[in-house]
């Protein structure tokens, strides 16, 4: 499996974009003006992140990993530096046309699972493919056969309040999933989990990164989950350091 290229503080003409790389950012920066002063939480971050990858993002609380995620997740705008998935600069397209790359080629999963409470589990798990507008017929057999990589198949029909903490997490994972991105970015996907569960989502994670190919870019307080990572990244002063 291949890694991925990371630097600090280098001018643009030394960075390079793997051709392999499936999302990037170049010199970003994230301040935040608060009345006279500014607080700069990301302070010229390039990262490269290559097809298959796993990648764990630690720091401690406030350090601005979230803000990082957001910003490859072209959910949030840097100040300065740009992000490009899948080769495209994303940085100053309109919100419609960031949005069509964020489901064409990226998956999301939060701490909290954010699944719709009046949905089922195979509803929730559809609605990627519903915005990208697939017709029903595919939609429904994707859906089903993601629920069924992680083990809920025969949970199809229940609604998150009839889940468990777990399972909720695994119908989120196989909504991000199923429309086959290159990249899943996962805020603290195991945050509010017991041990075992925890567990569980970490076999799960590996498992479908080797059957799938598809890459990982994990912000995490569980050290046990970030040490079975390709690689692990400290986020400290805004910048990005090898852990």
């Amino acid at each position: 499996m291949t890694t991925a290229s990371i630097t600090n503080n280098r001018t643009t003409n030394d960075y390079i974009v793997n051709n392999n790389s499936v999302l990037a950012c170049h010199d970003l920066r994230k301040i935040y003006h608060e009345g006279p002063q500014d607080l700069t939480v990301l302070d010229g971050i390039n990262l490269s992140v290559n097809s298959g990858e796993q990648i764990a993002i630690v720091g401690t609380s406030g350090a601005g990993k979230s803000t990082l995620l957001n910003m490859l997740g072209g959910l949030d705008t840097p100040s300065s530096g740009r992000v490009t998935i899948a080769g495209e600069d994303v940085t100053h397209l309109s919100e419609k046309k960031r949005g069509v790359l964020r489901n064409r080629y990226l998956g999301f999963v939060y701490q909290f699972h954010h699944l719709l409470g009046e949905f089922s589990a195979l509803e929730n798990v559809a609605m990627p493919l519903l915005i990208r507008g697939e017709k029903i017929a595919v939609i429904e057999e994707l859906a089903q056969a993601m629920l069924a990589k992680v083990g809920l198949a025969a949970r199809a029909e229940h609604k998150p309040a009839e889940l468990s903490g777990g399972e909720r997490q695994r119908v989120a994972i196989a909504r991000a999933l199923v429309a086959q991105p290159q990249c899943v970015l996962m805020d603290e996907p195991t945050g509010n989990l017991d041990h075992h569960t925890k567990e569980s989502i970490h076999e799960l994670m590996l498992e479908l990164n080797q059957q799938l190919g598809t890459s990982f870019i994990v912000v995490t307080h569980d050290a046990a989950l970030a040490e079975r990572m390709d690689r692990k990244l400290i986020l400290v002063d805004g910048q990005l350091s090898e852990g």
